[in-house]
């Protein structure tokens, strides 16, 4: 059963609401009677921001696949509205929904730099990387008005702690100036992002974020300041962007990425109806035969979690995919590591004075 909003929401990823797996029960709207107008079916939802009172700002990862142990968010919850989007699972913990609920409400660590500055001040730290965020996009349209990230890139410089970057936002060259200084002392990688160069796909799977060519500037900027860079194309999605990986890799090459890798569509069980709800309304006469190259990449499943396999697939379709990733990668010059980042400059930050709170 999923909860449809009374209209669709305009400007949004999700269209529906799949009930929270953790509740008790769920509201199910009735559909209005038509109207004729105009905007039928069109209705701007506003987004809520909450205050997020979390004790600690960073999250340890256990998992084998992915490329860093430690990761910051200074939110939770994404305006950007990516209807694949993996963390939407995350706001079923609050009692939320993984549709529109993760686009609408967003929670607000505004304690994050202070947060972080305690975090790097601990006796037992080792520096090692923080990437820069883990789950959903540190670059976010909330981030314009909040500046957290901002303030934790701050604390980042001031102690020498190395971080990573992963946005699909343009809003990123807001912090040029604490960027440039990270990057001339070998503490920053930044990977953008990109699904398509296609802008009308662009607006309708990723209706909150930068335009691809505002992506591609922002590498360049990023280059033109010596800033290593890397594009992610993710997610790959069979039968829909799987074939603009080669226009991906040279658009971004031309930019002035140095590296590239990608991760391939899987869709968690709360992200499925969100995601194929929009596969079929967006692309109705695509929609079945993409559902089923997507399951061909899992093993018949639409959510394959096994460590190993979740980022790349399995079947002959995956490793196709994977074959032709990597020519079109080493074609470009791009199938070259990032330079590791500087751990041996780290100093523990001064600690935190009182500071303006945000609500």
């Amino acid at each position: 059963m999923e909860c449809r909003p009374r209209r669709s929401p305009k400007g949004r990823g999700a269209n529906v609401s799949p009930p929270c797996r953790f509740a008790r029960w769920a509201v199910v709207w009735d559909e209005p009677a038509p109207t004729g107008s105009d905007d039928e079916g069109q209705q701007r939802v506003p987004t809520e921001f909450f205050p997020d009172e979390s004790k600690t700002i960073i999250s340890e990862n256990q998992s084998p696949d992915v490329g860093f142990r430690y990761s910051l968010n200074p939110y939770r919850g994404c305006e950007h509205g990516c209807p694949y989007c993996y963390a939407r699972p995350l706001h079923e913990y609050l009692g939320w929904s993984a549709g529109l609920d993760f686009e609408t409400k967003i929670l607000v660590k505004e304690r994050a730099a202070e947060l972080f500055r305690e975090w790097l001040r601990r006796p037992g730290w080792v520096c090692e990387p923080v990437a820069f965020s883990g789950a959903t996009d540190c670059y976010q349209p909330a981030e314009k008005r909040f500046e957290l990230t901002r303030a934790c890139l701050r604390v980042a410089l001031e102690a020498g702690q190395p971080v990573t970057i992963v946005t699909k936002n343009a809003l990123l060259l807001r912090d040029l100036d604490l960027l440039t200084q990270l990057g001339a002392r070998g503490l920053l990688q930044v990977s953008i992002s990109m699904t398509t160069l296609d802008e009308k796909l662009c607006r309708e799977m990723e209706p909150r974020t930068s335009r691809p060519q505002a992506r591609l500037r922002t590498l360049s900027v990023l280059a033109e300041h010596d800033i290593p860079t890397r594009v992610l194309v993710a997610p790959v999605i069979p039968g829909l962007n799987d074939s603009d990986m080669a226009a991906i890799l040279k658009a971004a090459r031309e930019a002035g990425a140095r590296s590239a890798s990608y991760t391939l569509l899987r869709l968690p069980p709360s992200v499925q109806p969100v995601f194929l709800e929009w596969l079929q309304r967006t692309f109705p006469a695509r929609s079945q035969r993409i559902e089923s190259l997507i399951r061909q990449t899992h093993n018949g499943s639409l959510d394959d979690a096994r460590f190993g396999y979740r980022m790349r697939g399995c079947g002959p379709l995956a490793e196709q995919i994977d074959q032709a990733f990597r020519v079109f990668r080493r074609r470009y010059g791009l199938d070259v590591p990032l330079p590791a980042l500087d751990t041996s400059q780290f100093r523990p930050p001064e600690k935190a004075s009182d500071q303006l709170r945000l609500f």
